[in-house]
């Protein structure tokens, strides 16, 4: 398998998902991804509360269940990294140890605010974000774990700040910088030409097909990374709101249908059940 940093060394971009659990990462493996973000946001909304009341705990106990059963590498969403800069060693030793191949630090306050859900961003003055970013790098233990960066600057304070921002992180030592809240051709190209590459970023809800700029010209300006973090949550809960809404009423799931057969042996298929009937078989016989 190979990692994360030979994967964005490359010259196409990676497409990182999000998945939540066992069976969404091993279903995305299946698809065909070759990387997975595990997102704060979708994490806290898949908990039922959101991702300002999220701890470093919940993110570490999801990766290693995520990683028990799937070997793609996996982003971590660290939202403000957890902490002050003298907090980032214990957040870099927790992502390694847990098998994390890339976090990526945002440069809003903590504790996160829940506005920043509704477009209410709070940034952290660039030169706490560059120390915390400094103790990443410095707490950094595999040479092959990834550093993001990632600003939020652009929506609250403009674009031409998120740029001095990118270049103040770069020369921090962050591995891909991340812009974000860019949708606009122009935009991602002028951060191309300002920061260079690797660069990240969203992928755009309505699929790969509505990327405001192709993806062989994406990899031209430096772009390598794109992460859909949010997606795979909503289909999430529009399906089990859709089966719990019909379901009271007396139907079937609308998904699924009044047969369930098919897709609970499709299940079984994922996380492997016919080779584990296997294995038992024939260590424990009929006992």
């Amino acid at each position: 398998m190979l990692t994360l940093r030979t994967l964005i060394g490359g010259n196409d971009v990676v497409v990182a998902p999000g998945a939540f659990n066992g069976l969404m990462a091993m279903l995305a493996k299946a698809a065909g991804f070759r990387a997975l973000y595990l997102s704060g946001g979708s994490l806290g909304w898949l908990k039922g509360v959101t991702e300002a009341t999220i701890a470093l705990p919940d993110m570490t106990d999801a990766a290693v269940e995520i990683r028990t059963v799937c070997d793609l590498p996996l982003i971590l969403d660290a939202a403000g990294g957890f902490g002050d800069p003298v907090h980032m060693h214990r957040t870099i030793a927790m992502a390694e140890a847990v098998g994390f191949a890339a976090i990526e630090i945002e440069d809003q306050v903590l504790p996160k605010r829940m506005g920043h859900h509704v477009g209410e961003d709070r940034t952290i003055p660039q030169e706490m974000m560059v120390a915390k970013l400094t103790e990443a790098v410095a707490a950094r233990t595999n040479p092959d774990f990834v550093i993001i960066a990632r600003t939020d600057a652009s929506r609250s304070h403009g674009l031409d700040e998120a740029l001095r921002r990118g270049e103040a992180y770069r020369r921090a030592g962050a591995d891909v910088i991340f812009v974000a809240y860019t949708t606009k051709a122009e935009t991602f190209r002028t951060i191309g030409q300002h920061l260079g590459g690797p660069l990240m970023a969203f992928a755009p809800h309505a699929g790969l097909d509505a990327l405001p700029i192709p993806m062989p010209e994406l990899v031209t300006i430096g772009y390598r990374l794109l992460a859909a973090p949010q997606i795979p949550l909503l289909v999430l809960h529009k399906a089990m709101r859709q089966f719990y809404t019909s379901y009271v009423r007396g139907g079937p799931d609308p998904l699924v249908g009044a047969d369930s057969t098919a897709e609970y042996t499709a299940v079984q298929e994922t996380v492997g059940l016919p080779r584990l009937l296997d294995i038992e078989r024939r260590t424990m016989g009929g006992r």
